[in-house]
């Protein structure tokens, strides 16, 4: 007897790509995705660092079907069991991914749906991020920095019952953004060695209290290491009279190397990703809450290392300013995690603002679309703050990979 033709959710455009493919990995149901920029004259279909993002999924993933068209506007995805680095052959158990000198994307932009694969993972996900187009810093498209990733979004995990003790993120070389914006040469490794049966149910709609502390990262990469000090005194100008507990780190790399292109001599090298940028994070006096920022220094240059510093501050405040338990960054993440977890209903608390935005509501109509419940919305009674508690009723859906082994 003939196997039936499984039947693909279907979605258009670009937009929640790799969103879409996380939710159908996850899901185990398979995707038909049309119409990828097929209205572009010049560059129609996938883009470099989407193609990129496809090896990585297929290298950590075992039966995995993809079918690219020869346009590159049509892709089809048969999703498989997540097994993590255990599928490479003879390297080890690091998952070389190599990106691109034409990548546009920062590493964060890989890293955020590839961490809310690995919990589900049959093994431990060890990925290293390596080549011409790793960009660590945040970006001008809305990526944000490593640093971001690692002290604002990894410790999220943790109230979903993922050991942060078996997290690490390394960063083994700073890039900024290279000319126009593409390219970087840094190395990030991550290593996720939590892997669990079902996240526990989240409750995190309490008050999210005051901030009490700031923290952050200054960095810069191939630039006076100066630059580092004047943006943290910028950002310390404005904090200070605010909260008078602000440390921020100062980080300086050289340069990385990468080839020329030359092609009248192969190995002739030269420097890219120069910049420097500021990420900030705010501790909250209630648990688990976390508010961060981040400002790069544009590829084209024209603006001083003070600007950057202010305009950092500034954006941190905005953030905080807008409410809730979780920023616009780690919402996706935690709803996610949310709605495939145990079957109960848990509550977190959100901005007004944040709910609003295109990813969030997009997010939602996705996981409906997946076979996910409804979220229910009231308004957060306890103060005149205007924020949202949204309830989310998991589905159950779990580690495949720990069910069967």
């Amino acid at each position: 007897m003939a196997t039936p033709a499984p039947e693909f959710l279907r979605f258009t455009t670009h937009k929640s790509l790799t969103q879409r493919l996380v939710l159908s990995t996850l899901t185990g149901k398979p995707i038909h995705i049309s119409q990828i920029r097929s209205s572009s004259p010049t560059n129609p279909g996938l883009t470099p660092h989407e193609i990129s993002f496809l090896r990585l999924l297929d290298s950590i993933t075992n039966g995995s079907v993809m079918q690219i068209s020869y346009t590159g506007t049509t892709l089809t995805y048969m999703p498989g069991l997540i097994t993590g680095s255990a599928v490479t052959g003879g390297g080890g158990d690091v998952v070389r991914c190599a990106l691109p000198e034409t990548c546009r994307r920062g590493v964060s932009w890989f890293l955020l749906p590839l961490c809310m694969l690995a919990p589900f993972s049959k093994g431990p996900v060890n990925v290293r991020f390596e080549g011409e187009g790793v960009i660590t810093s945040a970006t001008e498209t809305g990526d944000v920095c490593v640093d971001t990733i690692r002290t604002a979004i990894l410790p999220l995990y943790e109230q979903f019952g993922i050991m942060g003790s078996k997290l690490e993120l390394r960063v083994l070389q700073r890039s900024c953004a290279g000319p126009g914006g593409k390219g970087g040469g840094g190395v990030v490794e991550l290593r996720f060695g939590s892997q669990v049966r079902l996240p526990k149910t989240l409750h995190l709609n309490r008050s999210p209290g005051r901030v009490k502390r700031i923290r952050g990262v200054a960095y810069c990469t191939g630039v006076a290491a100066s630059g580092n000090a004047r943006m943290i005194h910028a950002a310390r100008g404005v904090l200070n009279p605010l909260v008078s507990d602000v440390h921020v780190a100062a980080q300086y790399d050289q340069a990385p190397l990468v080839s020329s292109g030359d092609r009248s001599d192969p190995k002739a090298k030269k420097r890219t990703g120069i910049g420097f940028g500021l990420c900030l994070i705010a501790e909250s006096s209630s648990e688990g809450v976390i508010y961060s920022a981040d400002v790069p220094a544009p590829s084209s240059g024209g603006v001083t290392p003070e600007d950057i510093g202010k305009q950092c501050a500034y954006q941190l405040l905005d953030i905080i300013s807008q409410g809730g338990c979780v920023t616009r960054v780690g919402a996706p993440t935690v709803l996610t995690l949310m709605a495939l977890g145990s079957e109960d209903v848990g509550r977190i608390r959100l901005g007004r603002d944040v709910v609003g935005t295109e990813d969030i509501i997009g997010l939602g109509r996705d996981l409906k679309k997946f076979g996910a419940s409804n979220w229910g919305f009231r308004d957060a009674e306890d103060d005149g703050s205007g924020d949202i508690i949204v309830s989310v009723k998991g589905t159950a859906v779990g580690n495949v990979g720990r069910k069967i082994a």
